[in-house]
């Protein structure tokens, strides 16, 4: 989700992305931590929700929601930006 031209953004972006368990979700979250520091030497301000149905990850600018399938269905995080710019990828 792309928030750049939304004033009063929590950041410029949301990556959203699902996973089927609490152990998938972990190693999905595990290698972007993984990537971004090997890529472009960048850490997680902040990370919340390890090993459970909701990992959060913020990079300032970017924040990385991994959610268990059912959870991700329950909150629907992207109609809650109505005006935001959603690009999926499958």
């Amino acid at each position: 989700m792309n928030f750049k031209n939304i004033y009063n953004s929590p950041c410029s972006y949301f990556v959203i992305c699902s996973g089927s368990s609490k152990r998938q979700i972990n190693a999905i979250g595990n290698n972007i931590e993984k990537l971004l520091l090997k890529k472009i030497n960048l850490k997680a301000w902040s990370q919340e929700g390890k090993m459970s149905n909701w990992r959060l990850m913020d990079y300032a600018d970017v924040v990385v929601h991994i959610l268990q399938d059912e959870t991700r269905e329950h909150y629907k995080i992207e109609e809650l930006w109505g005006d935001a710019i959603i690009t999926k990828i499958e």
